[in-house]
């Protein structure tokens, strides 16, 4: 199982989202954040801003997923058919191992292995 973490506007939100649930990947953990990429900020006039706000999106997926579900994040993150600066990122990491809180279980079905909404 993978964990992919991306960073994505604000504005883009409902359109990864909405992604995402047309690929069957529903559970989605959504965290507001606050942060500046390489550009570091933005400068308007004298005035520099470091803290721009986004929106970081969580799910777990088969290993086998990985490119299809990148792919609709990609698809759906990009502003215009470019994409700009501050779009975002996509990070992935290995899952060991996931447990139901509930039961107590171990979950051993990546299908639903998925983290729930926040």
């Amino acid at each position: 199982m993978l964990m992919i973490r991306t960073i994505v506007r604000p504005e883009k939100v409902y359109d990864v989202m909405q992604g995402l649930l047309d690929a069957g990947y529903s559970a989605v953990t959504k965290i507001a954040v606050v942060g500046r990429g390489k550009q570091r900020g933005l400068q308007v006039g004298d005035v520099i801003y470091d803290e721009i706000p986004k929106e970081m999106l969580i799910v777990v997926v088969p290993d086998s997923d990985k490119d299809f579900v990148v792919r609709a994040i990609m698809d759906n993150a990009k502003s215009g058919a470019e994409g700009k600066f501050g779009d975002g990122k996509i990070f992935i990491s290995a899952v060991e191992e996931v447990y139901t809180i509930s039961s107590g279980e171990k979950e051993t079905e990546p299908s639903l292995a998925s983290v729930e909404e926040a």
